[in-house]
């Protein structure tokens, strides 16, 4: 928290109004963040929410909490004064307005002050995002045996979501995806009602959420003997992660990392395919800081916690991706991931 107040220092701010859900669950430990804000001063945090959540800031709430009724809340803003920030990547103008109007105050918009903060995670953030991947892997080890000519997409997504939640999870970290065939092309082909055929590709890329904290993780296998140009992309794409994680290291820039990817797709004539950037940071949002693609100018730091993810999509044909979560450490990465990443046919 003194480093959040730091910031407000150099910042020139005398409060900031935190409303984007995972920065009020980094700061508070509280699980309906969607439902609360956070005000930080220079004297410290406190949790703003209402009467539904009494109890539950009670239990959760590592932060002093107010319950505020309607009148409470407008008084509580009617006494804030000098330069208050509010982050201007999430709060709607409609509710800028009407914070204009309760708090005669200069409201400043900010960007990232928290994301620095949440950019490396801490040894129990890393505890929670690896109990969140094993969650997934263990899921995806469960679904395998399911696979089938003839089994439906979002029959094989169901089952995922059923095991996480059975096991733990709060919810799948986004809408699973399960793209066969042809719709492997679709980077983001949520699984729909078409029935896996005989000689296809089945990319599936999916999640869990426990305790707040996100896993993430992709595979691409065969059902069946899939042809040999359709192989191929598979063993280029795989051919780019090994490559980007023989990289992979505390000091390397994220951009770099990003170009050597497109570089080996290009030695494969496959570099016009791969259509999205090469990873990103995995913490309470499932995409956060820091991007892997061409244009930031982050650097890898320990601690924080990445996706690498290459992927080749022809419309028409398939598509290819496999993802895997690493931890960057001191002297290279880890693997978060237990799962085979190799080529496979059920």
């Amino acid at each position: 928290m003194q480093e959040l107040i730091r910031l407000l220092e150099q910042e020139g701010l005398d409060g900031l109004y935190l409303t984007r859900p995972e920065n009020v669950r980094y700061l508070s430990g509280f699980s309906s963040p969607e439902d609360a804000q956070v005000y930080v001063s220079r004297e410290g945090a406190l949790l703003l929410t209402d009467g539904r959540y009494t109890v539950q800031a009670e239990e959760e709430s590592r932060i002093p909490f107010k319950i505020l009724t309607r009148e409470e809340r407008k008084a509580f803003f009617e006494g804030l004064e000098g330069r208050i920030g509010l982050e201007a990547e999430h709060l709607p103008y409609a509710r800028l307005e009407e914070l204009r109007e309760l708090a005669p105050v200069e409201w400043v918009p900010t960007r990232g002050l928290v994301e620095r903060l949440r950019i490396k995670k801490t040894p129990e953030e890393v505890r929670l995002i690896q109990k969140a991947q094993a969650l997934a892997d263990e899921a995806f080890r469960r679904i395998l045996p399911l696979v089938s000519p003839g089994v439906k997409e979002v029959e094989l997504a169901l089952e995922l979501e059923f095991y996480l939640r059975r096991h733990g999870a709060e919810a799948t970290a986004f809408p699973i995806i399960v793209a066969s065939g042809p719709r492997g092309a679709m980077p983001h082909g949520v699984a729909s009602e078409k029935a896996i055929q005989e000689g296809e590709m089945v990319t599936v890329d999916f999640g869990a959420r426990y305790k707040g904290y996100h896993s993430d993780l992709t595979r691409t296998f065969g059902v069946g003997r899939v042809d040999p140009e359709k192989k191929r992309l598979f063993d280029a794409v795989l051919l780019v992660l090994e490559e980007v994680l023989a990289q992979l290291a505390p000091g390397k820039p994220a951009k770099e990392l990003d170009a050597l990817a497109r570089r080996v797709l290009e030695k494969e004539g496959l570099k016009a395919y791969f259509t999205h950037s090469l990873g990103h940071g995995v913490g309470l949002a499932v995409h956060e800081a820091p991007g892997l693609n061409a244009y930031t100018e982050e650097v890898l730091e320990p601690g924080m916690v990445v996706t690498v993810e290459p992927g080749v999509y022809l419309p028409g044909f398939a598509g290819v991706r496999v993802e895997e979560l690493v931890l960057v450490t001191e002297t290279g990465f880890e693997l978060l991931s237990r799962l085979d990443r190799g080529w496979l046919e059920v």
